[in-house]
């Protein structure tokens, strides 16, 4: 892999993204890429603060959706505009927690809002940037639901939604994933970690060996 490349990590709450994120860094800085790992919303200081805003803050309670919508693609923005976008320019790898697939999934399944208008505000946020991969990571409701409880993080508003909105969030992934099936790559995420990189490595290699 000599040219840019961005690979994204997509999935519900306690999938382990964060994880996988790690693992796969590691490998490619030992094999000698430059990689830039950041997260969505976020990775940028503008963004740390709409992220606050819109997962903590308690002035962030009860915002409109659409308001919601237009936050995490500012930050979106931000973050294309100041991290990626260069990055891929000098020929780094950028790894990602989360990125558009997320406001598809969330933002249209999820909050229900118009499928058309996601996709035009995500357009106008990002630009010509698209992934040449994203890992879906998929684990079943009950351990992700276990996860959680062992995680505890402290007044995530989108980790306290109810089962019903992760339902609608699954099935905006697996609509992205039957509309861009050799981008968009589920992953089973049960196993240890080291069991779920391997099947991401696989992705990746085979990723590197298509770009070559």
């Amino acid at each position: 892999m000599s040219r840019g490349l961005l690979i994204t990590f997509e999935g519900g709450e306690a999938c382990g993204k964060s994880t996988q994120v790690g693992l796969l860094t590691d490998r490619l800085r030992s094999l000698g890429r430059t990689c830039q790992v950041l997260r969505e919303p976020g990775g940028t200081p503008l963004g740390e603060k709409i992220r606050h805003l819109v997962k903590h803050d308690p002035d962030g309670i009860g915002m409109a959706t659409v308001a919601e919508l237009l936050l995490m693609n500012a930050s979106r923005a931000e973050l294309v505009h100041r991290v990626i976008r260069p990055a891929l320019e000098r020929g780094e790898v950028v790894v990602c927690d989360r990125f558009y697939d997320s406001t598809v999934a969330y933002q249209g399944y999820g909050r229900g809002l118009n499928l058309p208008m996601v996709e035009q505000v995500i357009a106008a946020a990002v630009g010509e940037v698209r992934p040449q991969l994203t890992l879906w990571l998929r684990v079943a409701a009950e351990e992700a639901a276990r996860r959680l409880v062992k995680r505890q993080e402290v007044g995530d508003r989108f980790e306290a939604e109810k089962a019903a909105f992760f339902e609608r969030v699954e099935q905006g992934y697996a609509a992205v994933a039957a509309r861009e099936p050799q981008r968009f790559v589920p992953i089973n995420a049960g196993g240890t970690p080291d069991e779920v990189h391997a099947r991401i490595w696989a992705r990746v290699e085979a990723l590197e060996a298509a770009e070559s």
